[in-house]
């Protein structure tokens, strides 16, 4: 019996919430005596869409704010000038190899030139090295398939497959020396970088180590003993600078 009370319950408040949607579309569209206020208001967005010039003119404030704010903490000029240090060694050697080292300075810089210029010379070396041979390789290859020019005496009694994996050894081979002189090239800019860092902002002076001299210590220092009170030790003491 309950189970039938609430099943004509559910089925009633279907039908009243049916016919109250109902009544409320018909007084929406054939209502003309409803007020102002009656009449639903529709909120449009009226918010302005930012242009392409707007974004940009944002973006650039964004980064000229981002120059001197971390983490909305003003900098300080300290602060600035030792970014602009590093941002100027490190552009100079991309521009050119070993001119950041000349300006952040050190009794290492003439060490580093060679270091930096005798890599560079060494990957010209390999480059031309197997650069030479691939198109040494190429030419004879060339001259198999097509007669064009002469036969390479060096390579006439070597088969066809060996000359195409030749060719392919060697293009390897150069275009990975490439790649190679890159990274050395960027290793350069990335040293520039960290030594202005910590040229600045840490002191690497040759003042840096440890040093250990003799010294007499308190017996009160070493172990609590009636006996020791006010006596001295022979120890060392050794000073470490950071």
């Amino acid at each position: 019996m309950t189970k039938i009370i609430l099943l004509i319950s559910f089925v009633f408040c279907v039908f009243v919430s049916s016919a109250q949607v109902d009544t409320l579309k018909m007084l929406s569209f054939n209502d003309s005596t409803k007020t102002l206020e009656e009449i639903p208001v529709v909120v449009q967005d009226t918010v302005k869409k930012e242009t392409k010039a707007e974004r940009k003119a944002r973006e650039k404030a964004e980064k000229e704010r981002a120059k001197y704010y971390y983490k909305d903490i003003l900098k300080d000029s300290t602060r600035l000038h030792i970014e602009h240090l590093s941002s100027v060694a490190w552009k100079r050697s991309a521009i050119l190899p070993g001119w950041g080292q000349i300006t952040n300075g050190g009794k290492y810089v003439w060490i580093k030139l060679p270091v930096i210029y005798g890599g560079f010379v060494t990957a010209y070396v390999v480059f031309d090295y197997w650069n030479w041979h691939y198109k040494k390789f190429k030419k004879e290859a060339l001259f198999r398939e097509d007669a064009v020019g002469t036969p390479d005496p060096d390579l006439q009694n070597m088969s066809d497959a060996g000359l195409l994996r030749g060719i392919d050894n060697y293009r390897r081979y150069r275009d990975m020396t490439i790649l190679i002189t890159a990274v050395w090239w960027a290793g350069n800019v990335v040293e520039a970088y960290t030594d202005s860092m910590l040229r600045n902002r840490y002191n690497i002076s040759d003042n840096l180590g440890m040093k250990i001299n003799p010294t007499m210590l308190s017996t009160s220092a070493i172990a609590y003993s009636p006996k020791l009170t006010n006596q001295f030790a022979p120890g060392l003491k050794i000073t470490l600078n950071f």
